[in-house]
């Protein structure tokens, strides 16, 4: 049992750590902090006041915890190496290999963030990785496809990791196949939507000849 001469916050890190050894068992809940408590020799309220804000806090920090450490590993890839859509896959793949040894602390991760109550932070945490992920591959799109971008690959990591959180064969072959396959379908939709792009760029522009047709000049709503 070991004891510590910090402050609640200088422990956030530590107190995470102990925890995923009990999350498995007592998920993100007051069972799982008196285990990791005692785990480092420290009150309770000692957790509550590293985390304040409870469960939801830490789940968090775990998660903002993963982000980084997904960056770091990224950097030792040699992305610019890699076309694009490698550079992403390689982002989704670095980000599931390092839940590694807590598959079953990131089944209840996903289980507490699947709760209505929490879909503000699953929807927060989950922009933010993949942001992440975008931004680690070099992506510099500042219109709407910064934002689209993000959406669909939210939709393709998301059930990616559900795949994965069920995959029984050898070295995740079965998820990482099904990775594949979505996104190539993905890179199909953006191929078909800038051939759109390309070949309405010079069409008139159908919202202000409606907006004419609704509201003639001299005719328009005060």
């Amino acid at each position: 049992m070991a004891k510590y001469n910090k402050a609640p916050s200088e422990m956030r890190p530590e107190i995470i750590a102990a925890m995923l050894d009990h999350v498995p068992f007592d998920g993100w809940s007051e069972a799982g902090m008196k285990q990791a408590a005692g785990d480092l020799g420290v009150p309770l309220a000692f957790i509550k006041m590293a985390f304040p804000g409870g469960a939801a806090e830490m789940v968090e920090e775990y998660l903002l915890g993963l982000d980084s450490e997904m960056l770091k590993l990224l950097k030792k890839k040699r992305l610019d190496k890699m076309g694009m859509t490698k550079r992403i896959v390689t982002a989704v793949k670095v980000r599931l290999e390092i839940n590694h040894g807590h598959r079953e602390a990131v089944r209840r991760t996903v289980g507490f963030l699947a709760l209505p109550f929490n879909a503000p932070l699953a929807a927060k945490c989950l922009w933010r990785t993949v942001d992440a992920m975008w931004n680690a591959a070099g992506d510099t799109a500042t219109d709407y496809n910064h934002y689209t971008k993000r959406l669909i690959l939210g939709g393709v990591y998301s059930t990616t990791l559900i795949t994965w959180l069920g995959d029984e064969s050898e070295g995740y072959q079965d998820t990482f196949e099904f990775l594949d396959r979505r996104i190539a379908n993905v890179m199909e939709f953006e191929k078909v939507k800038a051939k759109a792009r390309e070949f309405t760029k010079d069409l008139p522009d159908l919202a202000k000849i409606l907006g004419k047709m609704r509201y003639p000049d001299g005719h328009r709503r005060p």
